[in-house]
């Protein structure tokens, strides 16, 4: 997963929290204002009972009690035998007894409380009736609406069932002390109180039910939610790695370019990734930063597309000038790598790969730990790839070769815990013997003419011949072919005549019937042929006689078996002929 994927991956966890938290709280907030709603229907249910008990118990005081029929439901009120006129006979012989407010209101609460299931009670600290005796919520409560003159409400718990209680004052009115003047009430005082009690029950189920379904709605609108974040997760997953996918396409086509400008460099960038891999695993290095880090050593010579093929593909020592040249695709691969957004953190590891860590190195001189780690690791594994590759210059070291040389330059070029690390993750690794800046091709073969061929004889020249003696193994036969008398040839033809003839010679020895071989041009009128075919001098010298036939040159050739003769230098060459 590319660091890009992954901060989409963090941000859609964070939207899911966020969209989880948005919907718990939605689903809390509705299912506390289901059961709110519950509790205020319960409330106005709760006042509305106790206006209306009100209303009828203002009506029957204005009219000073009224009489009904004496039954056995509604006997006289033993309560109001100190009124003179309590009980009344009509002239139809019927016989009427007074209903004060207090008592129809008790006998109206008892028949409600049978049809609507609300409990009424009219209760005092001051009694008339017994009956009304306060139960203890009421009595706390009579205290508290004596003071504020305004209701109070509760819900609390009646045998194992919630109801909401609510408490109206009763004020004193001037009809009222028809009956209970005699107890001490004025007008304006408050003399009890209108208790009810409705039962919570059905409101609760009410809100139950409603908050049933408040659940399962934004169930189904959460996982559609989570449908819709996980499905432009994948999309913008998708989006970011094409775009990342058509961005390393990109640059590793220009790693792949630079990399078949010459042998050495291709798969150079992956082979000091292998390596480098190996000592940040070795390092307990992160699984990020070596994703960065194996990316960053893919890219790491990306700037040497800007470098001349005259510096770049020099199969020999640099000069300084060159040198200066070939420093300069450090700062081209950071040029061109943070202008790309998702290689922005990779170019902070290329820019400072080719700095050493006692500060002499290029291109800022910072040392020690001012170096990035991971850059620093890139120097370490790039100088083991030098080490253990061939070069026109040198012969390729072995691994434990390499490894010595990496501490021999501890604490100077390398970092030693680096040094110490890489010695034991790369111990065991195995070089590609095939890895050679020799030319392989023919293609590679005609590169090598801007730095090895002779302009003359399009043969190579001698340094290029030291270069391939020291490559082991790789011919068998080295044979001498040798012009006498060319100096007198020149003196009498001139030296125009002279290179001409050395041209017709060369082509010749080339159309010598033979496995491959490497001819090349020594001592100014001499030849070198490499082959894995031992020739016959007579064959050699009969070809070439054709040629220089008339010239007064005569022709002579000696074939060597190089390891027999252990021939390796240029030196051991003029020995050997």
């Amino acid at each position: 997963m590319s660091k890009k994927s992954k901060i989409i991956h963090n941000i859609t966890i964070g939207l899911i929290v966020l969209w989880t938290f948005i919907i718990t709280v939605m689903v809390t907030v509705n299912i506390y204002q289901n059961y709110e709603y519950a509790n205020n229907l319960a409330l106005t249910e709760a006042r509305v009972s106790v206006q209306k008990d009100l209303a009828y118990r203002v009506w029957v005081a204005s009219h000073g009690g009224v009489y009904v029929p004496i039954t056995k439901k509604t006997p006289p009120n033993p309560y109001l035998s100190h009124i003179k006129n309590r009980d009344v006979s009509t002239n139809d012989g019927q016989h009427l007894t007074l209903m004060n407010p207090a008592y129809t209101l008790s006998q109206m609460m008892h028949d409600y409380a049978k049809l609507y299931g609300i409990k009424g009670h009219i209760t005092s600290l001051t009694l008339l009736n017994p009956k009304n005796m306060p139960d203890s919520w009421e009595r706390k409560n009579l205290h508290i609406i004596e003071k504020t003159r305004k209701p109070v409400f509760e819900t609390v718990t009646m045998n194992n069932k919630k109801y909401l209680r609510y408490l109206n004052p009763l004020v004193t009115r001037k009809s009222c002390l028809k009956c209970h003047a005699f107890q001490g009430y004025k007008v304006g005082d408050i003399r009890g109180g209108v208790s009810v009690s409705v039962a919570l029950e059905p409101y609760d189920k009410g809100a139950f039910n409603h908050s049933l379904f408040t659940f399962t709605t934004f169930l189904i609108i959460y996982i559609i939610g989570i449908f819709v974040i996980l499905y432009a997760k994948e999309k913008a997953v998708l989006a970011v790695e094409e775009k990342i996918k058509d961005y390393e396409q990109n640059i590793y086509t220009l790693v792949h370019l630079i990399e078949q400008r010459d042998s050495y460099t291709a798969g150079h960038s992956k082979r000091v990734a292998k390596y480098a891999v190996l000592i940040a695993k070795a390092m307990g290095v992160s699984n990020n930063q070596i994703e960065e880090l194996r990316e960053a050593c893919m890219l790491h010579d990306i700037g040497k597309i800007s470098t001349p093929d005259s510096v770049l593909l020099k199969p020999e020592h640099l000069d300084d000038l060159e040198y200066e040249i070939i420093k300069e695709h450090v700062v081209v691969s950071y040029e061109i790598l943070k202008e790309i957004d998702i290689y922005k953190d990779i170019a902070e590891i290329i820019k400072y790969h080719h700095e050493r860590y006692d500060g002499k190195g290029y291109p800022y001189g910072i040392k020690g730990n001012e170096i990035p780690l991971l850059s620093q690791i890139i120097t370490v594994a790039d100088a083991f790839d030098a080490m253990t590759t061939d070069r026109i210059y040198k012969v390729k070291k072995s691994v434990s070769e390499a490894l010595a040389e990496l501490q021999k330059y501890s604490g100077t070029q390398f970092n030693p815990k680096i040094v110490s690390v890489a010695s034991v993750a790369l111990k065991d690794v195995e070089i590609d013997k095939n890895i050679s800046q020799l030319p392989m091709t023919k293609r590679e073969e005609e590169r090598f003419a801007y730095f090895f061929k002779d302009r003359v004889t399009d043969a190579y020249n001698h340094e290029y011949l030291a270069s391939v003696l020291l490559q082991e193994d790789r011919y068998k036969y080295i044979c001498g072919i040798f012009l006498h008398n060319f100096t007198q040839y020149n003196q009498k033809n001139g030296w125009e005549e002279g290179d001409k003839l050395l041209a017709k010679v060369s082509r010749a020895i080339k159309n010598i019937p033979t496995e491959v071989f490497l001819l090349f041009r020594v001592y100014g009128d001499d030849f070198m042929l490499l082959t894995n075919k031992k020739l016959d001098n007579e064959n050699i010298i009969s070809q070439l006689k054709r040629v220089l036939d008339e010239t007064g040159i005569s022709v002579s050739s000696n074939c060597l078996d190089i390891k027999e003769k252990n021939i390796k230098t240029l030196a051991d060459v003029r020995d050997a002929f």
